[in-house]
């Protein structure tokens, strides 16, 4: 029986998955949603954290799984432990080779405007539109859990040894795209595949998105 470990993005926690956790689990999978830590931490204690998740899984078949910034996250944990991991999933995720940042991947404006976020040391929330949701109840619901999310985890760059390279992935993308996450999937050697939707897919298509990461991860 497959594992999939799904790591949420920025502002987001575990919450994040509530609508797909259960597609996945009708199809006979497990699933974890490890939430990743607040306050004065940065990128590299959440691949700690999801690290820590890997080890805790009594499975030899796991999927990690990581939404936007976790996409960095996720292949920083799986370079401790590529034996752990069967196949890698990016959701809009970020991603790029050894010793690069969000920061260091995300166009110049997109930067600017999270760093005019920034004040002591964390990235105020966005409002729900910037992740593409513009339902009122999809909207309420989602601005209602979304906290801070701490602003080192957007300057640290990604310790990668190379081992993570070794796992096959997937890389699922919104469209239409509002920012090159295809180009990151394809920058790593990932397969990409598209999905029609906005940043936070997981609200507004779950059945879709459960469907392609159950595909992702056959």
């Amino acid at each position: 029986m497959t594992t999939f470990v799904l790591v949420a993005g920025a502002w987001h926690g575990p919450w994040s998955w509530d609508r797909v956790v259960p597609l996945l689990r009708d199809a006979g999978a497990r699933t974890l949603a490890p939430a990743l830590g607040e306050g004065d931490v940065g990128l590299h204690d959440h691949a700690g954290e999801v690290v820590a998740a890997l080890d805790g899984v009594d499975d030899d078949d796991v999927v990690l799984v990581g939404h936007s910034y976790a996409g960095l996250v996720v292949r920083e944990a799986a370079d401790q432990r590529p034996e752990r991991v069967r196949h890698m999933v990016l959701v809009d995720g970020w991603a790029g080779p050894g010793g690069t940042s969000l920061y260091d991947l995300a166009p110049s404006p997109f930067v600017q405007a999270l760093q005019d976020r920034t004040s002591d040391g964390r990235v105020a929330v966005p409002p729900p539109a910037a992740f593409g949701i513009d339902d009122p109840d999809d909207a309420a619901w989602l601005s209602g859990r979304m906290r801070p999310q701490p602003a080192r985890t957007f300057t640290e760059p990604t310790r990668l040894t190379g081992a993570v390279d070794r796992i096959p992935g997937t890389a699922i993308f919104c469209r239409p795209q509002t920012v090159p996450f295809e180009q990151c999937g394809k920058a790593i050697g990932y397969r990409t595949v598209p999905i029609d939707g906005p940043h936070d897919v997981m609200l507004t298509r779950p059945d879709v998105l459960a469907r392609l990461i159950l595909e992702a991860g056959a």
